[in-house]
């Protein structure tokens, strides 16, 4: 019988996916395609050229630049949210519960572990939640106030991902390496119980 079934580690590696692809357009969104550092680069160079532009022009113009970019995050986000359903019903699995079952008989390590893969479950169900939150709302009738709210913590958890992401490659490289030889093929194969 296989340690992973195959629902289990197509779910993992595109949710895998999913986070990089998410995590990567904050990145450019807050870097390279940041509204404020484009717009002061759109005045300079358009004014070189002997173009007068408002500040609020530039703003418009770097939003511009960067929305179809924040679009796939928009995209990703959709995504996530049917990752953390898919992930729910995969908890009723035998694979989706084996990580779970015996707990008590597990070491101080693997017990923190565990509880630190609940937390950060609960983590990605919240940004996802938040985040259609945040897109849709109008439709929902909050105000921009509460709206505002939310997508800080929305952003304050996003930091919870920086910090887990790699932590968890490194965790699986130091396991792989040491006492759980195996453990990266045997998400991408199924492993043998």
């Amino acid at each position: 019988m296989q340690k992973w079934s195959l629902n289990f580690r197509l779910w993992h590696w595109i949710h895998a996916a999913v986070i990089l692809g998410l995590l990567g357009t904050v990145f450019l969104r807050k870097t390279f395609l940041s509204w404020r550092i484009n717009s002061e680069i759109i005045i300079q160079k358009l004014g070189e050229q002997g173009v007068d532009v408002t500040a609020e022009e530039a703003k418009m113009l770097a939003k511009a630049i960067r929305a179809p970019m924040w679009d796939w995050h928009i995209i990703l986000g959709y995504g996530l949210a049917a990752l953390v359903v898919w992930r729910i019903a995969l908890f009723f699995t035998q694979s989706g519960k084996r990580s779970y079952q015996n707990f008590s008989k597990e070491s101080l390590h693997k017990k923190a572990v565990k509880l630190g893969y609940i937390a950060i479950y609960g983590v990605i169900a919240f940004m996802a939640v938040s985040g259609l939150v945040i897109h849709f709302h109008d439709l929902l009738g909050f105000t921009k106030d509460t709206v505002h709210n939310i997508k800080e913590v929305h952003e304050l958890l996003y930091n919870a991902l920086l910090i887990f992401v790699p932590l968890h490659i490194a965790g699986v490289i130091i396991a792989d390496a040491t006492e759980e030889k195996g453990i990266v093929s045997d998400m991408i194969n199924g492993g043998k119980i």
